[in-house]
């Protein structure tokens, strides 16, 4: 059967493709347990990556009338290496599917007295798997305090030290100090060992 579109990669046309593989892995997590063997729990797909040699010519017999122009091998070579270096997703189709989201893992572009002035280029690329973020709307509860379900008010992050008093005056931590008594109620920690019979 003869195929109705060339091999592309976004958009970039091939003479033909020479072999083309899938390959899909998975990786089964094992965890041991005081018996003495694994347990698993889950399989973990990986990405599939399709590996393809195509084949390249600055003068095509198949799809001729597509590609005429002029210095065609330098162009698509220059065209592929700015999409491995731009590191964006493409789509690759071929005369039965289509590829989306497609990275460019390896290609390599080399001469050889075999094809003469064509090109092979083999090329493997994995599929991205894209995610979609979701969002969740938080209790206006979650957000007071108390009782009262009052707002917490916004957290105070200036530094701070034990035992000072209401003035900002700092005192030794854990103990304390004489200016805190005169201080209109002093600072929570004499207040503390004052209610608890420490202090004379």
């Amino acid at each position: 059967m003869r195929a109705k579109q060339p091999v592309s990669i976004n958009g970039i046309e091939f003479d033909a493709l020479i072999n083309q593989s899938e390959s899909y892995e998975a990786q089964v997590p094992a965890y041991p347990v005081e018996s003495g063997h694994e347990v698993v729990d889950d399989i973990i797909t990986s990405s599939l990556v399709l590996s393809m040699t195509l084949y390249l010519t600055d003068t095509p017999v198949s799809w001729r009338n597509r590609h005429q122009e002029t210095g065609r091998i330098a162009i698509v070579e220059d065209r592929l290496k700015e999409l491995f270096f731009k590191r964006q997703p493409v789509t690759v189709t071929t005369t039965d599917a289509t590829y989306e989201n497609m990275a460019i893992t390896a290609i390599s572009f080399s001469k050889s007295a075999e094809v003469g002035y064509a090109r092979e280029i083999p090329i493997t690329m994995a599929q991205i798997s894209v995610t979609e973020t979701q969002t969740a709307t938080i209790p206006d509860s979650y957000g007071k305090s108390g009782s009262t379900k009052s707002s917490a008010g916004p957290a105070n992050t200036s530094a701070g030290s034990s035992g000072s008093g209401t003035s900002g005056r700092k005192g030794s931590s854990g103990s304390a100090s004489g200016s805190d008594k005169s201080d209109g109620g002093g600072s929570i920690l004499y207040n503390l060992a004052n209610s608890m019979g420490l202090l004379p």
